[in-house]
C-alpha cells in the first residue's frame, strides 16, 4: 500500500484533482506541498492537528512540505466558516504568533536545508503594488464565480467586506507563488478551502500555461478539526501553558464512543492493521481504545513522559483517590475572593470546568458538581480563604477535574 492508498484508507481524503497524477507523486516522494496556517493566535489548537500529522507522514514517505505561516494574510483575516469579520491583528501581534507557531510544528516536521520549509506569505503579500496585482492576477478571476464559492455565499446575507473579499486572491497568489520560486506543485486544505485552493490552481494553469502541474486536494474532516479545538470551557491548544499535557490527555480520553476509533485512524500512526482489529470492539472495549488514543496524541505532542504522567494521572483520579500533582491546577489570589471567601459557582468558571455561571447553576441543581468527594447541592456553596489555601479538589461530571488553590 502506498501512502497515498494509506491516506484514503485512514479517512483523510476528501476531494482531488487530477487523482492519478497526485497518486503517483505522493507515493513516489514527488511532491512538494504546502499546507497555510493563519497566525490567529500565539498557539496552534488541536483543529491543527490533523494537518500537522498529515505533514508528518508525507514526510516520511519522502515528500517535501512546506509550512505556509500566513503573516500576510493574516492582515486580511479568512471569512471561511465564519458569520462575521476576525479582528484586525497588529503586525507585531502577528509576527509573535508565527514565531511561536514554528516552534510548535518543529515536534511534528524536520525543518532544515533539503527538509521541510517554513515561510510567511507577509515576504510577498506586504510587498506587491496594488494596481500590479490587479493587473497580473485580477484579470484571472470572475467575480461571478468568486461569488459562487461557499465561503463566500455564507456570508452574503450578514455583509461581506470588500477586505475579506479579496482573501481567495491572496490565497491563490500564495501557492502561484510558492510554484515559481519554491517548486510547490501540491496544495492541501480542508473542505472548507476548497473555493480557495481551486482559485491557485486555476491561476497556475492561466498565468503558466495549461501544462503547469499544480494540484489540489481536501482532507475530509480538517474544517471540523477547527470545531474539535473548542471545548465548552474554551480551546484545546498545543502550549502546554494554555492546555497542559494532562487536560490535553483528557480532551482525547472524552471523545465520543462514535468518534474514537475514527479519531484513532485519522490522527494516531498505529498501523492500519492493529486498527482494523479495534474496529471490532465494542462496550468497555471502546474505553480502552480511548485511553490509546489520547496517550498516543499526548505522547505526540508532548513527549513520551508527559503522556505517561498524564495517563497515571488519569487512572488515579478515575480509581477514586481524587488526588494527583500532576491535576490541572488553578491559582486564585486574595482580590479575587468576596468577603474572604469564594462561591462554588465562581470556583466552576474560574477553573474552566464550566464556560458561564448559568453553566455551572445547571450542572450542580443535576448533581454533576463534587468538591473532595462530596457532592454539592447548595449554588450558594462558599469556600473560605483558609480551605481555599489548603486547596479543593473540584470535579465536574465524571471526567473533569480541577485543583483550585489560593496564593
Amino acid at each position: 500500500m502506498g501512502i497515498y492508498e494509506e491516506l484514503v484508507a485512514r479517512g483523510l481524503i476528501a476531494q482531488v484533482t487530477n487523482e492519478e497524477e497526485i497518486r503517483e507523486m505522493i507515493n513516489n516522494g514527488k511532491a512538494t506541498f504546502y499546507i497555510g496556517f493563519d497566525p490567529t493566535a500565539d498557539s496552534l489548537h488541536v483543529g491543527h492537528f490533523m494537518a500537522l500529522c498529515l505533514m508528518k507522514r508525507l514526510q516520511q514517505a519522502g515528500n517535501r512540505p512546506i509550512a505556509l505561516i500566513g503573516g500576510g494574510t493574516g492582515h486580511v483575516g479568512d471569512p471561511s466558516g465564519r458569520s462575521d469579520m476576525r479582528s484586525m491583528m497588529t503586525k507585531e501581534v502577528i509576527d509573535h504568533n508565527c514565531a511561536c507557531f514554528k516552534k510548535q510544528m518543529e515536534r511534528f516536521i524536520e525543518f532544515g536545508e533539503g527538509k521541510a520549509l517554513m515561510v510567511n506569505n507577509a515576504d510577498w503579500l506586504l510587498k506587491l503594488n496594488y494596481v500590479d496585482l490587479l493587473r497580473e492576477v485580477g484579470a484571472c478571476f470572475s467575480v461571478n464565480n468568486m461569488l459562487r464559492a461557499e465561503c463566500y455565499k455564507q456570508r452574503m446575507e450578514k455583509g461581506l467586506s470588500f477586505l475579506e473579499f479579496n482573501y481567495m486572491i491572496m490565497q491563490s497568489y500564495d501557492f502561484y507563488y510558492l510554484f515559481q520560486h519554491y517548486g510547490c506543485n501540491m496544495q492541501f486544505g480542508g473542505n472548507d478551502q476548497w473555493s480557495n485552493m481551486l482559485g491557485g490552481t486555476e491561476l497556475i494553469r492561466k498565468k503558466l500555461g495549461k501544462d503547469a502541474h499544480a494540484m489540489t486536494i481536501t482532507l475530509l474532516l480538517n474544517s471540523e478539526g477547527k470545531k474539535m479545538g473548542k471545548t465548552a470551557s474554551g480551546a484545546v491548544w498545543l502550549d502546554p501553558n494554555k492546555t497542559s499535557p494532562y487536560e490535553f490527555y483528557q480532551y482525547w480520553r472524552n471523545v465520543g464512543d462514535a468518534d474514537v476509533l475514527k479519531c484513532i485512524r485519522m490522527l494516531t500512526f498505529l498501523p492500519l492493521e492493529q486498527i482494523d482489529e479495534m474496529d471490532k470492539w465494542e462496550g468497555s472495549q471502546l474505553n480502552k481504545a480511548k485511553e490509546i488514543l489520547a496517550y498516543e496524541l499526548t505522547s505526540l505532542v508532548h513527549g513520551e513522559e508527559e503522556a505517561k504522567k498524564a495517563e497515571a494521572s488519569a487512572k488515579a483520579l478515575f480509581g477514586g483517590s481524587g488526588s494527583s500533582e500532576d491535576m490541572p491546577t488553578t491559582e486564585i489570589s486574595e482580590d479575587e475572593l468576596t468577603d474572604g471567601a469564594m462561591d462554588i459557582i465562581t470556583i466552576l468558571v474560574r477553573t474552566g470546568l464550566c464556560s458561564s455561571k448559568s453553566d455551572a447553576r445547571r450542572n450542580i441543581q443535576q448533581g454533576g458538581v463534587t468538591v473532595d468527594d462530596i457532592k454539592i447541592n447548595d449554588i450558594g456553596k462558599t469556600y473560605s480563604a483558609d480551605e481555599l489555601r489548603a486547596g479543593i479538589t473540584v470535579k465536574r461530571g465524571k471526567k473533569n477535574f480541577n485543583k483550585l488553590t489560593l496564593k
